[in-house]
Formats: C-alpha cells, structure tokens, sequence
C-alpha cells in the first residue's frame, strides 16, 4: 500500500513527490507523459525564481530530473477513478488496482468539455479506457473522441477488436490510422441511448454506435472521486491544501487561479508535508 498516492506529473505533483520522499514515505506518482504538459509547451518563463528565461521544456525536464534524482516512482497510467473504502483509497489505473491511504490531486484542469450524456451513461457504453473496455465491443462498432494524437494508439487497438471504430479527432494533423476507422470531423455534442448507448449525436450529423470512447488528457476531477467538494470548477482546499475529505489533498491548476508555477510547486510542497502529518497522526491513534 503507498503512503501517497499523486495523480498527475507537472509541476505541483513532482513538488508534492520530492518532498514525501524526502519525508521516509512510499509515494508514487500517477501521469501522462511531461510532453502533454502546459507549461511543457512554453516558449520562455521569467517569473519563477532562479530559472529566468528558461523554456517549459527546460523547466519540466529540471523538475523531472531532481525528481528522478530522489528516485521518484513515476508511473505513465491514467488513474480512472478513485474509491473511498473508509480508512484508504482504491485507484483504478487503467484497470490496476492500487491502495494508498492518502491522495494528492494534482491533475491541473481538464482541457475538454463533458459531452451531453456523456456522466449519465459513463459504466453504460462510455468509457475513457479503450484497452480497459475495447474488449466489451469485440465485433461492434463504436466511436472514439479524442482531444490530442495521444488517442490515437486507443484507435488503433479498438481497430483490433471492433468491427467499426468512427474517430472523432479534436485536434489537427491526424497520423497513420487502421483499416477499420473512419475519421469523422464534426462536434460531438450528445450521447444518446435507451438504457445504454446506441447513439453519437454530432453537430452535423449522428453516429449508430454500441459505445463511445472519449479519451482526455485527464479525467473530470467530479469523476475522478466522487463527493469531492467543487467550487466554481476548482477543487475546493483550505490553506493545507486539504479537502472536504479525510486523507485527500489538491494542488496546483486544479485548485483554481493563479495558474502560475510558483503556486503548483508550493501548494504541492504544503499537500505532501500535510499528508505526512496526517499519516504520523494515524499512526499514533492506531498504536
């Protein structure tokens, strides 16, 4: 069982990590790939201490590296949701269970909009794992939405197993497909169906579909574990970073404005040594 579990690698969860690290604690930290990362796309930062003038890239790869350097458990899944079992969490990470007594979100803000139905029907033909639930569509067709070129290799294995796969890209320059899709161009805007999906409506059109994929660079935060306090899109923290919920912390993008690094790296600092205190408390009351 890890001590801390941190969802998402930019800057707040590699602050979050080193400093759990440093605290004697079994820490891992669940992400995409720095490429995917905001900041990672920068052209020039001047406004965080001691790096003036650098890239994001050079920035990122700075913080991955200390990070490395401190022997950081990094590991390039997407966590689909998390389960409160009372005295720990359950992630699911593409279909990997993991326990961690406590959470630290750091999963910045999710780029695309909730397609209408999209909540309603998610467990009933709506997925955001294709390698977790391609399986359930062996021979049928389905659709996928994916908002960046990292979905496609999720099209490519539901071209594998599905009959029909429609691929609805949100981004431009598409790469090499399989046979079996079909790109659609077009804004998904509902996900319909009678109990279960049978439908992708488009703004120009619609889709018979036994499932829709919609792949994000991270999940919904209200998804992601659900009664978590929500205000005004952000996750709602006092000045520990704490939430409404025992054992579970945010940091960074996700917290809400100011977007800026020296924040992430901050609250991502205070999260972790929070979490810490609160698994030495634990301790005490357990022994």
């Amino acid at each position: 069982m890890l001590d801390i579990a941190i969802i998402g690698g930019g800057p707040a969860g590699l602050s979050a990590a080193i400093n759990g690290v440093i605290r004697n604690k079994k820490v891992k930290i669940f992400g995409n790939d720095i490429t995917t990362s905001y900041l990672y796309k920068a052209e020039k930062i001047d406004n965080y201490i001691g790096m003036m003038g650098a890239t994001g890239q050079e920035m990122m790869e700075s913080f991955l590296g200390h990070a490395k350097e401190m022997n950081v458990e990094i590991e390039n899944k997407k966590v689909l949701e998390i389960f409160n079992m009372g005295d720990f969490y359950m992630l699911n990470a593409e279909n990997e269970f993991i326990e961690a007594k406590t959470v630290i979100l750091a999963n910045g803000i999710t780029k695309a909009s909730s397609v209408e139905g999209e909540e309603a029907f998610l467990g009933r033909g709506v997925s955001y794992c294709a390698t977790c639930d391609g399986p359930l569509y062996r021979g049928k067709t389905v659709a996928l939405i994916g908002d960046s070129a990292h979905a496609e290799e999720d099209v490519n294995y539901l071209n594998e197993v599905c009959e029909k796969v429609y691929y609805i890209p949100l981004y431009k320059n598409v790469g090499s497909l399989g046979e079996r899709v079909e790109v659609v161009s077009g804004k998904p805007k509902a996900v319909e169906g009678e109990g279960v999906v049978n439908k992708l409506v488009l703004k120009d059109g619609e889709l018979d579909v036994s499932g829709v994929f919609i792949i994000k660079e991270s999940i919904p935060t209200t998804q992601l574990l659900k009664g978590l306090e929500i205000d005004e899109k952000a996750i709602k923290v006092n000045r520990f970073m704490e939430t409404n919920m025992p054992g579970v912390y945010a940091a960074g993008d996700c917290t809400g404005r100011p977007y800026q690094v020296a924040k992430a790296v901050g609250e991502g600092a205070t999260a972790a040594l929070q979490a810490v205190s609160y698994l030495h408390t634990k301790d005490k009351v357990s022994k």
